[in-house]
């Protein structure tokens, strides 16, 4: 639809529909100064479009004039606009460009240059997108909805922009050759051996590479509930998480979540709720999500195992056995505190200092995009 604004080639003012009806009835602008009870300066102030019509007059004078309101509102209204400034030619490229993408994000995070020319900016936004048109980016987002393994359906302008800020990330990431039965045989172990202690997180990067497996930390944009993503460049895959619950647990399970997408070979798998409080029911998931929970569960403890302990101890779940039973099967304590809290078996509040931060240590080894860090791409 073309929504150039069209204009009449001349607008008249009000005053001189006011002129031809005072004509028409013999009146002076006295005269309609003392119907309408208004000063004769004022009225003549409307006739000579130095005063606007208000509602209120426009009610009075169409009471004068037998004709309704609306009509002398909106011959105000069509001269007023004819008397405006040109609107500025690139408001409605602006707008779609921000339909688009989340601009100011992208500018906050440095991931494209601040600019006022809307051609400069729509530049930016290609080269930032990788693709030829604006309409490629509407592409590309149905395309990533449709390889979609979580929910729902559709992704964001925001969960766009952060996947293709991975993605580049990612391609930077030197690996060796993936061997998925490499993964499974000698990966997962080395992998759980880390889970010990928030200090052998340093090693998850280095661990990952050594399998194959690109691994990036991008902090998500505002609102953006993503936890990580799965997906492959060529034959090698790769894992982003955000950290959006910075835990032990929560980054061990989003993990986990995105290893079992990338051993079953699902597709693209942009996963959100992962973790936390406002995790996603699981009657709720797809089946290939609830594969990835189990697989992310049984990885992190043996659920015999924590089946078991909560048949022993419920409802006395003391710290001193949480810690006594993380110990004897090879977890940090906060995994445990984390899978009890997701079975509701103690509170959001239980043993909370054993959930402890991850993202310092991550960062030390990690190729980081966020909270003040902007890594350069080769």
């Amino acid at each position: 639809m073309d929504t150039t604004r069209r204009m009449p080639a001349q607008v008249f003012p009000p005053g001189e529909f006011i002129r031809e009806e005072l004509e028409a009835r013999d009146w002076t602008q006295a005269d309609l100064a003392a119907i309408l009870n208004k000063p004769l300066p004022a009225v003549n102030e409307i006739i000579t479009g130095k005063k606007a019509i208000t509602p209120e007059t426009a009610q009075s004078l169409g009471d004068a004039f037998g004709v309704g309101p609306e009509f002398w509102l909106n011959l105000e209204n069509a001269y007023r606009l004819s008397l405006a400034t040109p609107s500025d030619a690139d408001v409605g490229k602006r707008a779609h460009l921000y339909s688009v993408a989340p601009i100011k994000d992208l500018i906050r995070r440095r991931w494209i240059a601040q600019c006022n020319d809307v051609r400069e900016l729509e530049s930016n936004l290609l080269a930032f997108y990788r693709v030829a048109s604006l309409n490629d980016v509407e592409v590309r987002q149905s395309q990533i909805a449709a390889r979609k393994s979580t929910s729902y359906g559709s992704v964001s302008p925001s969960e766009l922009a952060w996947y293709c800020r991975v993605f580049q990330m990612a391609e930077s990431v030197q690996v060796r050759t993936y061997s998925e039965q490499a993964m499974r045989t000698e990966g997962l172990a080395e992998l759980h051996r880390l889970t010990t202690s928030e200090r052998e997180l340093r090693n998850l990067p280095r661990v990952l590479a050594d399998f194959g497996v690109r691994f990036v930390i991008v902090e998500r944009l505002p609102k953006l509930q993503v936890d990580g993503i799965a997906f492959w460049l060529d034959d090698s895959p790769a894992i982003a998480v955000t950290l959006r619950a910075d835990r032990i647990d929560g980054l061990w399970f989003t993990l986990a979540h995105e290893l079992a997408h990338i051993l079953h070979h699902d597709h693209t798998a942009l996963d959100t709720n992962l973790v936390g409080k406002d995790r996603e029911p699981t009657d709720e998931k797809p089946q290939i999500e609830k594969r990835a929970d189990r697989f992310a569960s049984e990885f992190l403890i043996p659920q015999s195992e924590i089946d078991k302990f909560i048949l022993r101890v419920r409802p006395l779940y003391s710290k001193v056995g949480i810690i006594q039973f993380a110990n004897r099967i090879g977890v940090h304590p906060g995994i445990v505190v984390g899978q009890l809290q997701h079975r509701r078996e103690i509170g959001w509040s239980h043993s909370r200092e054993m959930l402890v931060r991850v993202r310092e240590e991550l960062a030390s080894t990690a190729y980081v995009d966020g909270w003040g860090s902007e890594p350069e791409l080769e």
